[in-house]
């Protein structure tokens, strides 16, 4: 681990000594580039060098326990111990900062909701996670665009997708992939029975047009007249586009807007992030593959959380947490689960680190 601390730091110095001359030569794009580089590893530099001045600290007072009077010998024993936790704290912080840094978490993201099994109630619950989503990016303080909503008929929503621009928002909201379940009595239950329904979230890290190239000849393009819910027509004009992917199969919609080219220009952003999710979901499952030991397989047909009105709680099946709070995650108010997803899979992160000897 030192080895490669000591490597890092000499990169740091190197990174350092070329931001200078990029600056003296007035060089924008080798500067922000340098800076960027620089950034990623300034917090790891900057708290191994503490460590390394604890080390330090902690030589020069057993020299002092070993050759000084008692009464100083107390003070420097008492000092000792306040540095070893000292030391240990900087150690784990060292290792939190080894992991390996997901390359998408600075990314803004694509957020797909769709209504599963469970019909009207299934649409209801999908709007429902749609308003806690925007309700906590608002809270973020991030940039919410509503790029296409398909509403169903007695409300709720069939699917609908959300852009969210904002520092993090990757990282944020990666783990909330997956099946939401929803165990609740329905307005129109007069039994009182408790039904089960369920709504898709699919969180797509943004795609820049260097990440994945898309050729106009493997692009089908066809438009329509927009229309509403259960049908009803929008506007006479051949304003809505359906982008098809032909050597995937990824087919995108887009009808929000009365502009064909802003909804070609929205359709196209949600194909590039759809696609390159997909390449990254590929990546994940051959490293999936060689792990000895896993969470979850990553398929996004999982079940990863249960929220049961009648009980008020929410329980993420993946980490085994649960909370009473369900009116607040509603609401928007995620951070307890965001937080405890985030730590736990940290650890599992860390874990493996340490397992592999980096």
């Amino acid at each position: 681990m030192f080895d490669k601390l000591e490597t890092v730091e000499g990169k740091y110095e190197e990174l350092m000594a070329s931001l200078g001359t990029a600056a003296v030569q007035s060089d924008a794009n080798e500067f922000r580039k340098q800076s960027k580089a620089l950034a990623e590893i300034e917090e790891l530099v900057q708290t191994y060098r503490a460590y390394k001045a604890v080390s330090q600290e902690i030589a020069g007072t057993e020299e002092m326990i070993k050759g000084g009077d008692p009464e100083m010998r107390d003070l420097a024993l008492e000092e000792l111990n306040d540095l070893n936790v000292r030391k240990e704290r900087l150690s784990d912080q060292i290792k939190i900062l080894l992991v390996p840094k997901d390359p998408n978490d600075d990314r803004n993201v694509m957020v797909e909701i769709r209504a599963g099994t469970g019909g009207e109630e299934a649409a209801l619950f999908a709007s429902e996670l749609y308003r806690a989503y925007t309700r906590y990016a608002e809270r973020q303080r991030w940039k919410i665009e509503l790029m296409s909503l398909s509403e169903a008929d007695k409300g709720g929503v069939k699917d609908v997708v959300v852009a969210i621009e904002g520092k993090g928002a990757y990282s944020k909201l990666k783990y909330e992939s997956g099946v939401h379940r929803v165990q609740r009595v329905p307005a129109t239950e007069s039994a009182g029975r408790i039904h089960t329904s369920a709504a898709t979230v699919a969180v797509l890290p943004e795609a820049d047009e260097v990440d994945i190239q898309i050729q106009e000849k493997d692009l089908r393009i066809d438009t329509f007249c927009s229309s509403g819910p259960g049908g009803q027509s929008v506007n006479t004009t051949y304003s809505a586009v359906r982008i098809t992917h032909i050597p995937t199969g990824t087919v995108v919609s887009q009808q929000d807007e009365k502009s064909q080219v802003k909804n070609r220009a929205k359709a196209m952003k949600v194909l590039r992030s759809r696609l390159y999710d997909a390449e990254m979901q590929k990546q994940h499952d051959a490293i999936a593959k060689d792990r000895k030991s896993q969470v979850g397989t990553g398929d996004r047909s999982e079940k990863i959380r249960t929220y049961n009105f009648p009980q008020s709680r929410v329980t993420d099946h993946r980490i085994n947490f649960t909370s009473h709070q369900l009116h607040d995650v509603m609401d928007g108010y995620l951070d307890e689960l965001i937080d405890a997803l985030s730590t736990y899979y940290t650890a599992e992160k860390l874990r493996e680190v340490t397992q592999s000897g980096q």
